[in-house]
């Protein structure tokens, strides 16, 4: 693993506290925007420093129903070529029709931990995988299982929301989620992200005339 993510994204704080993340940290945030028709889905990649200034974009195109979610987001990774980035944020790990993200994976991969933000609680998504994927569903949810447990916080602006981590643990992921949430329970790169990915997905369809 290149040893240039090994970088400390945290402030130097008093023996016994928690540290903190830095003003000015870096993150890669996602989301995604796509129709059941689609072959492909559209995930918008931004970078955004913790003062909230945008710096940096890219996309990467998942299969619909597909099992390419993690590869597709690495490869978006080492497209931008970012060193600085400290954390992912992701707008939920089950995308493009149940192409699920393998967090493990994606941090093992990059090197930056991973936080999966989602905003209901949910029974789980077997019986779903079973109706749907008969033929990988135990593969789809050994992925899903793989990231263990989601935690349910509540954010600095009274809103609960639920993570998923790897990487780090899940009071800095707690954090880093509530350094980067102006109001409401979105993190600011978040919903950019999805901003993005939304109007790219419209333009593109129609300009593919579909």
């Amino acid at each position: 693993m290149n040893e240039r993510h090994r970088v400390q994204s945290l402030e130097t704080t008093p023996q016994g506290m928690t540290p903190q993340w830095k003003t000015g940290v870096r993150v890669l945030a996602i989301a995604e925007s796509f129709s059941r028709e689609d072959k492909q889905s559209i995930v918008a990649g931004v970078v955004m420093r913790g003062d909230f200034r945008i710096d940096g974009f890219g996309i990467c195109r998942p299969t619909v129903g597909g099992m390419d979610s993690t590869n597709s987001l690495i490869s978006l990774f080492q497209r931008l070529e970012r060193p600085d980035i400290r954390a992912w944020l992701l707008g939920g790990c089950v995308i493009s029709w149940f192409n699920i993200i393998d967090i493990v994976e994606l941090h093992e991969a990059t090197g930056v931990p991973v936080v999966c933000v989602t905003y209901n609680p949910s029974e789980g998504i077997e019986k779903y995988l079973k109706e749907y994927f008969p033929i990988d569903w135990k593969q789809r949810l050994q992925i899903m299982e793989r990231g263990g447990t989601r935690m349910e916080v509540t954010l600095g602006t009274g809103h609960r929301i639920y993570l998923t981590v790897s990487g780090l643990s899940k009071t800095r992921a707690k954090q880093l989620v509530d350094q980067f949430t102006l109001d409401g329970r979105v993190p600011e790169p978040i919903r950019v992200a999805r901003i993005e990915a939304a109007g790219l997905h419209r333009d593109l369809r129609q300009i593919d005339g579909k």
